[in-house]
């Protein structure tokens, strides 16, 4: 799976997705499908800490994961709006809309190329959640971990604006944002965030171009189900 992959492809299985919030705030997660289709989840599902859902999803999906932070639900209207994560459309279910930086990402794609499973956590748009990616009951393919699990907030330079923003949206321009000339891996360069991003989330892309341990940080796996815990405990 490329770095630019949007996919929905036919297939024959589906897995769970076991989503749990070891956070010590509540969270609001959006499981986008690809191509803009019907959302995943409820549209205004929010997770207590320490509470968890698992969600089924279709045979050969694909889509991205993320969580929305310090979120504000208008029941009366049914507008959504978050401080980190948010759509910008302020609908709970985001609908076609993405994330707006700064946010942690997790892509994925089930029964994709050579038949496997497909993942891979990207804080390359900023971050705003630690997310770790954990295969369950799989064989075949890597199946190994992937996402971030340290804190990074912490660290954010205040070139970026204080918050964790990627260089992209900070400075948006082609050598930041690995555009126009800079769109290839031999001149898209990493920047000092995106270093730090790196050492801190070494199973996540910090940038467009960044590899990981093992070389990668794309991960294959056969079918099987995976859990995501957002607000991880730190791997020792």
């Amino acid at each position: 799976m490329s770095p630019a992959v949007g996919i929905l492809r036919v297939g024959v299985y589906s897995a769970k997705l076991k989503l749990a919030n070891e956070c010590s705030y509540k969270i609001w997660p959006v499981l986008a499908s690809g191509g803009g289709k019907t959302p995943l989840l409820a549209p205004a599902l929010a997770l207590q800490p320490g509470k968890s859902t698992t969600v089924s999803l279709p045979a050969s999906s694909s889509g991205r994961l993320w969580g929305r932070t310090f979120c504000t639900f208008n029941s009366s209207i049914g507008r959504l709006s978050c401080l980190t994560g948010d759509c910008g459309s302020g609908l709970p279910e985001c609908s076609w809309a993405g994330a707006l930086p700064p946010v942690t990402i997790v892509q994925f794609e089930l029964n994709g190329d050579d038949g496997l499973d497909w993942y891979v956590v990207r804080a390359s748009r900023g971050y705003n959640l630690g997310i770790f990616v954990v295969p369950q009951g799989s064989s075949g393919g890597a199946c190994m971990a992937a996402g971030c699990v340290s804190d990074v907030d912490g660290g954010c330079e205040s070139e970026t604006g204080g918050a964790c923003n990627s260089t992209c949206f900070a400075f948006s321009d082609s050598k930041h944002c690995c555009t126009v000339s800079y769109g290839r891996p031999d001149t898209c360069k990493p920047s000092p965030y995106s270093l730090y991003s790196n050492s801190r989330c070494p199973w996540a892309y910090g940038y467009a171009y960044g590899d990981g341990k093992n070389g990668t940080r794309d991960f294959p796996c056969a079918s099987g189900d995976y859990a995501v815990t957002f607000c991880p405990h730190p791997v020792r």
